[in-house]
């Protein structure tokens, strides 16, 4: 992992958390992986909490790695400063809770911190802060196209002093954790309003009568227990009026807000993901023998590392590039910038990996090594937070329009 100081001057703070972080993963989490699989390949265990999970989690906090996601408004980092600490997270499919940074955990927290009263607050964000809870965004639906967001569909019905919830949604992230305590469902109040203007997000308690989990949804045969992503059943499900966050008609814009740094937090980590496993294609090249020399020797192994090499370094440079405009001209100043890093990362992290899974022949496919749910985390965030075709589209869009909105 290397980052141009003179290109992007991170701050003393940052470079301290890049080291200790990236320390702490090398050494702590990737060791206690198989602790993790082991758990979850257990059919008596796979949807309760690893232990292991909870003593990382104690040994991070106190040592002051925590909730390393804040922005700097909230005496955290800049964007720019989070993005190489991000990377070093991805490393391990596991490692971003431990330092409660984990999706959609850090999004939800974000949503609470500026559209939340400090009522609708203090049930919920202190205890996610301090990783005592999980929480859940309810956004995706079967039955529409949600990539458009002004198709969300799901009725929430006023009726005097309570909106009644009647539905489904599904990837919904976290919701199958048994700590998952609140959702953040977005759905329809407003019908005859103007179509951005439609949609609003409630605060709904896992425990409230009529929340229902359907079925745990699987990723190329993943499930990812015990946080998994699924599908919810919402049957006259009754909450406060007062659970709305914001104005009526504000969940379209609560949504672009929440999506634009989440976009960008996992285009970080998956960075790092595709730079560990390029790490493993390099190791195994230079020690597997096949056809009298090892692998490193054959010139298709050569090309499958430079060419991967020269892909992360070229995603690395427009991921710092954008957290840095995020930083300097907010959302709507880096839009441009956000939408081609989330282009980019993930169809390069997908080529890498498969790469590297070629490289390691049978074993790549293994539950043995790490790579095969690898691939599957990188191929979904192709579709999670919306797919590359309406990125692609935008940022055509924006540049057909004359705007160049790339502030460099």
């Amino acid at each position: 992992m290397s980052h141009d100081a003179g290109l992007f001057p991170f701050s003393p703070r940052s470079r301290e958390l890049q080291a200790r972080v990236a320390a702490f993963v090398a050494e702590r989490i990737i060791p206690a992986e198989r602790e993790f699989a082991a758990h979850a390949a257990d059919p008596a265990t796979r949807w309760s909490i690893p232990p292991v999970l909870e003593s990382l989690k104690a040994e991070a906090r106190a040592q002051g790695l925590w909730n390393l996601f804040l922005p700097a408004s909230a005496g955290g980092l800049s964007n720019l400063d989070y993005a190489p600490v991000a990377e070093a997270m991805g490393r391990s499919l596991v490692a971003p809770e431990v330092f409660n940074c984990n999706a959609p955990d850090t999004g939800n927290m974000e949503v609470l911190m500026h559209f939340a009263t400090p009522a609708q607050q203090l049930p919920w964000l202190p205890r996610l802060l301090a990783g005592e809870i999980r929480s859940g965004f309810a956004m995706t639906e079967p039955d529409v196209a949600s990539s458009d967001a002004t198709n969300i569909a799901l009725p929430i019905v006023r009726e005097g002093d309570e909106y009644v919830i009647n539905g489904r949604k599904w990837w919904t992230t976290g919701a199958a954790d048994p700590r998952c305590a609140i959702l953040i469902v977005m759905g329809v109040t407003e019908p005859e309003a103007p179509v951005h203007q439609r949609q609003s997000m409630v605060l709904v308690p896992m425990d409230t009568p009529g929340v229902r989990v359907v079925r745990p949804l699987t990723v190329f045969g993943y499930d990812d227990a015990p946080s998994g992503h699924v599908e919810l059943a919402f049957e006259n499900v009754r909450v406060p009026v007062a659970s709305r966050l914001g104005e009526p008609g504000s969940g379209f814009a609560i949504a672009q807000a929440r999506l634009g740094p989440g976009r960008i937090h996992h285009c970080m980590r998956l960075i790092g993901l595709a730079q560990r496993a390029l790490e493993a294609m390099v190791e195994r090249a230079r020690t597997r023998v096949a056809f009298g020399k090892p692998l490193g020797g054959h010139g298709m192994a050569q090309e499958a590392i430079a060419i991967s090499r020269c892909e992360i370094e070229q995603a690395r440079l427009l991921t710092l590039q954008a957290a840095a405009a995020l930083d300097a001209h907010g959302n709507k100043g880096a839009k441009d910038l956000v939408g081609m890093i989330k282009i980019v990362a993930p169809s390069m992290a997908c080529r890498v990996i498969d790469r590297a899974i070629q490289i390691h022949g049978g074993a790549g496919l293994s539950q043995d090594l790490f790579l095969a749910q690898a691939y599957a985390g990188a191929r979904s965030l192709r579709l999670a937070d919306g797919p590359d075709e309406v990125h692609l589209t935008a940022l055509a869009r924006s540049m057909l329009k004359g705007s160049r909105n790339d502030p460099s």
